[in-house]
């Protein structure tokens, strides 16, 4: 097999794991994006990366990769922007984790694409332990400020998966 080619396999499967690793951190709180859905989205941002920097090989500008990192990040901002949802009545705003898990998935599939591997196995571990140790941190921190436990939590008030299909 050609060894460019395995590179690129390569670099487009870990950018996956590392988006289906996130996405199953939101899957374990019941949110409505996953392993699926960040698996692609890092897996996509990961292929326009690669195919972006093969395109000085065929004649295309050095910046090329600079305007397609540009572009998949003002992207995906759409995407993360169908979570979020504002609750007018209690004056509160729901879903930002999960629109955040889906641009460290995008920028997460762009290092690997970059083949950028300690700084991606860097991120990737840092976001998991903040998505698992910082929700509980925060409840702590509330708890001993106020003496009282948070009025609700971003992981309880969302409706359940099989409920937004009802």
């Amino acid at each position: 097999m050609d060894e460019d080619l395995v590179e690129a396999v390569l670099r487009l499967g870990a950018a996956t794991a590392a988006g289906m690793a996130i996405g199953l951190n939101r899957d374990l709180a019941n949110k409505p994006m996953g392993m699926r859905t960040l698996g692609l989205v890092s897996l996509g941002s990961a292929l326009a990366t690669l195919a972006t920097m093969n395109f000085g090989a065929l004649g295309f500008p050095a910046d090329a990769v600079s305007r397609t990192i540009q572009g998949i990040l003002t992207g995906v901002g759409f995407i993360g922007g169908g979570v979020i949802l504002r609750d007018i009545g209690r004056r509160t705003v729901y879903g930002l984790t999960t629109a955040s898990t889906v641009w460290i998935a995008a920028v997460l599939g762009i290092t690997c694409g970059l083949g950028a591997w300690r700084i991606a196995m860097a991120a990737g571990a840092i976001t998991l332990v903040l998505l698992v140790l910082g929700g509980p941190f925060e409840r702590m921190l509330h708890l001993l400020r106020t003496g009282e436990p948070p009025e609700a939590d971003d992981d309880k008030v969302q409706p359940k998966r099989d409920q937004m299909t009802r």
